[in-house]
């Protein structure tokens, strides 16, 4: 059988695989909508899809019709966005710094993201010019050079990456508290609070047309590198001598990953644990070639992360936890066991 031959079979393979990932986000998201803190019948979300799509006219309650398309479509369109781009974060980090701890929470582009987000809100840097999304963007930036440079200037290795990693996690957490403490009256230090640990309650349409474009192009832009990512899993050295351009993939990856991180972390707050375990669970599922872990990790947090929002809306009645302790309570036992079978091979 000659080598055309036997790629024949490829495309429908990866049509079929194209369609069954597509149709797994499409009932989570389904699912998203239709269960929450009131659960509502699939007929009725079916009508309200139909009346604003299609201008249907179908009869159904004006209080759904509102839950449904302003308040519960918005919100698991962007926990899907959201969870995405931060597992395409994690993927890309892992590969990049050669760190199976690697994320964005560890490396402290999270905490970098909300302490120039808080900046801009309490601070009002920027004058009313940049917008939160460009404050969290800027602090993101800051935090991953800062981080970078700790860890060159310690030696440059991967041990050094996450510690340098956790340094700077505390100074940003840390510089996020004290803007805080010195500039927030009561009301906006609680809501900061709450923001920060995850929440998704006021997430509406504009944030949708924010997180699905970026969470898009950043699973494009990594799924476009992803024979660079293969290369930098045995180094830069490595990656050179196979041809790739190390400093300006770096930079668009390295970009790619703070914007999704930034813009994320600016609509949701911080969410920890799912670039961590999501790669991971993606590896374990279809090996570490970043062709098949792209797509399959961008399906998984987007999964994840609407379970973990649905979750949250219906733990306790009457209340919403905040999504970044539902991701906890399920990444921390993740984490363990990561280090577990980590020890376990080695």
């Amino acid at each position: 059988m000659s080598l055309a031959a036997a790629r024949v079979p490829l495309l429908p393979r990866l049509m079929a695989r194209t369609a069954a990932g597509a149709a797994v986000l499409l009932a989570a998201i389904l699912a998203g909508v239709i269960l929450g803190e009131t659960p509502l019948p699939w007929e009725t979300v079916r009508a309200a899809f139909a009346n604003n799509l299609w201008q249907a006219g179908l009869p159904v309650d004006p209080i759904d019709q509102g839950i449904i398309w302003a308040y519960r479509v918005p919100r698991t369109l962007v926990a899907a966005a959201c969870g995405a781009g931060l597992a395409l974060a994690g993927v890309v980090l892992q590969a990049l710094v050669r760190n199976a701890l690697a994320d964005p929470y560890l490396l402290g582009v999270s905490a970098g993201a909300s302490t120039g987000a808080v900046a801009v809100t309490i601070l009002g840097v920027g004058g009313g010019a940049l917008g939160i999304s460009g404050g969290a963007f800027l602090g993101a930036t800051l935090a991953f050079g800062l981080v970078a440079a700790l860890a060159r200037a310690a030696g440059g290795g991967p041990a050094q990456m996450v510690l340098a990693g956790i340094a700077g996690s505390q100074l940003f957490n840390a510089l996020t508290s004290f803007f805080i403490a010195k500039s927030a009256n009561a009301e906006q230090a609680r809501g900061i609070m709450f923001w920060l640990l995850g929440n998704l309650s006021g997430v509406r349409w504009p944030d949708v047309t924010l997180a699905v474009p970026v969470a898009v192009a950043g699973f494009l832009a990594c799924l476009w590198h992803a024979r660079a990512l293969d290369a930098f899993a045995f180094g830069q050295d490595a990656a050179a001598a196979l041809g790739i351009p190390v400093r300006r993939v770096r930079i668009v990856l390295i970009g790619a990953v703070t914007l999704m991180t930034a813009t994320m972390v600016s609509l949701v707050g911080s969410i920890g644990f799912v670039g961590l375990v999501i790669p991971h669970a993606a590896r374990f599922l279809v090996g570490p070639r970043h062709g098949r872990l792209v797509p399959v990790a961008a399906i998984a947090g987007a999964v994840f992360l609407i379970a973990a929002d649905v979750a949250s809306r219906m733990l306790i009645p009457g209340q919403v936890v905040p999504i970044g302790v539902v991701t906890a309570l399920v990444g921390a036992p993740g984490f363990a066991l990561i280090l577990i079978r980590g020890r376990a091979r080695g």
